[in-house]
């Protein structure tokens, strides 16, 4: 069994990894994406700013020779400005040219570049597009007739530049007039914050997926464990009633044997011993029964409580004298519960109760036990204690020491006869009487019960 649980629960925590380290992946891929998707977007706004800015200029300064919104094609293949790389490389000895596929013409002393304009007119672009990251725009002066070489150095300046940077995300540069060779580029920290909101009902989901899938995964283990735990439980109980149950059939079985085959009938003293000790035995599996249907019944909701006022001082008595009787050692009962005391509880579940408590008091006890019942007055409510100076109960079991068929641990030994089924019952009386039943006790101190009736 323990084996068995041990491989479902290992393969369970193998699944939960696999799914966190799937997602994970998943969620980080698809960080890249929508990454890629930004370095385009904020590439593809620079350059189509710069072409606007371009054809604006242009449509001012030759309105006699070009009709608006008509352009001139250059000579040659017509380069996309919008692919990623760096400038076109030119052959040696040439000049470093315009890539763009428009040729204008700007007349000499035209106005210089107003880069507060020009990132005006980018961030409003970027709004187009639904991008709100911070940026920082600059421009590039090149030298207008690098040799070969230069050309070389400048192209290798501008790709180990954009490495450098390292965190942070940069646009090619894109040439800022056809006929001059400046270039400007757009700088941006590290998109994060933006890429994730972009990403926001993606991490919503997924997070909540995760969370439920892990809270079934735990839930599921603490069912399993649990389910071990009553098993085990279930196991101690079914020996501990064979154990029991065997011990007074046997006694009731031998007081039979006797008075039919040894002659006891004979004997009226040797009758009424047995016949005694068979009705105590009986009783005490009546009692066991008793207790085993009652917490059945009270599970399905069935116990039927009967309060009325019931003089307290009289049930204790009565109790006690039951218990003077037949303790099997020394015991010293103190009360302390004013005369004329009245209750309102089920007599026979509340006096079940109180005897569960002064029972085990008397058995969970040295050669010599004290047993004290106080009961005290507390505005409109009361308190009654249970306290003896016996064993005591370590604080490890204090917690479950109310739950069904629960007993301390005692090794092989078995001092004690019972199944774990007395302080349950005791406490599921009191909380249907809407009263609670707290526990203090050390070891070799003794225990305290206090039941307190609000």
């Amino acid at each position: 069994m323990n084996r068995r649980i041990r491989s479902i629960l290992g393969l369970m925590t193998v699944c939960m990894v696999g799914i966190y380290a799937f997602q994970g992946y998943w969620l980080w891929s698809t960080y890249q994406i929508y990454r890629q998707q930004f370095n385009r977007s904020v590439q593809d706004a620079l350059t189509s700013v710069l072409q606007q800015r371009q054809l604006s200029q242009a449509q001012g300064l030759l309105p006699g020779r070009l009709s608006p919104g008509v352009l001139a094609p250059a000579q040659g293949p017509e380069p996309d400005l919008r692919s990623p790389g760096p400038p076109p490389r030119a052959e040696p000895g040439s000049r470093l040219r315009r890539t763009s596929n428009l040729v204008l013409v700007q007349k000499p002393g035209g106005r210089p570049v107003d880069l507060g304009e020009l990132a005006y007119a980018y961030w409003l672009e970027l709004e187009q597009r639904g991008i709100g990251a911070r940026f920082l725009l600059d421009t590039l002066q090149v030298d207008p007739e690098p040799s070969g070489q230069d050309i070389d150095l400048y192209q290798s300046l501008i790709r180990s530049d954009t490495e450098d940077l390292q965190q942070i995300i940069t646009t090619i540069l894109v040439r800022v007039k056809p006929n001059e060779n400046r270039f400007a580029r757009a700088s941006f920290g590290t998109p994060s914050f933006y890429l994730v909101r972009r990403m926001g009902w993606l991490l919503g989901v997924s997070v909540v997926l995760l969370l439920l899938t892990t809270g079934c995964f735990l839930l599921m283990m603490s069912t399993i464990l649990r389910q071990k735990k009553l098993s085990e439980i279930k196991n101690d109980f079914i020996n501990n009633m064979t154990h029991e149950l065997k011990t007074p059939i046997a006694t009731v079985t031998a007081a039979v044997e006797a008075l039919q085959h040894f002659g006891a009938l004979n004997n009226p003293a040797k009758t009424e011993a047995y016949l005694t000790i068979s009705q105590q035995n009986l009783q005490r599996l009546s009692d066991l029964v008793d207790k085993v249907l009652s917490l059945a019944t009270e599970e399905k909701h069935e116990l039927g409580l009967r309060p009325e006022p019931v003089d307290l001082n009289g049930l204790v008595d009565e109790l006690l004298a039951g218990h003077r009787l037949k303790a099997p050692k020394p015991v010293v009962f103190g009360v302390d519960i004013p005369v004329g005391t009245f209750v309102t509880v089920d007599r026979i579940h509340f006096s079940n109760a109180l005897n569960n408590l002064i029972d085990n008091a008397i058995n969970y006890s040295r050669e010599e036990v004290t047993v004290q019942l106080t009961f005290e007055r507390m505005g409109t409510g009361w308190q009654l204690t249970v306290a003896d100076n016996g064993i005591g109960i370590a604080k490890v079991y204090q917690s479950a020491i109310f739950d069904r068929f629960f007993r301390v641990p005692t090794g092989d030994l078995h001092p004690v006869k019972g199944f774990g089924l007395g302080l349950a019952y005791v406490r599921q009386v009191i909380e249907r009487h809407g009263a609670t039943i707290a526990l203090r006790s050390e070891l070799s101190k003794g225990t305290q019960f206090t039941i307190t009736f609000p």
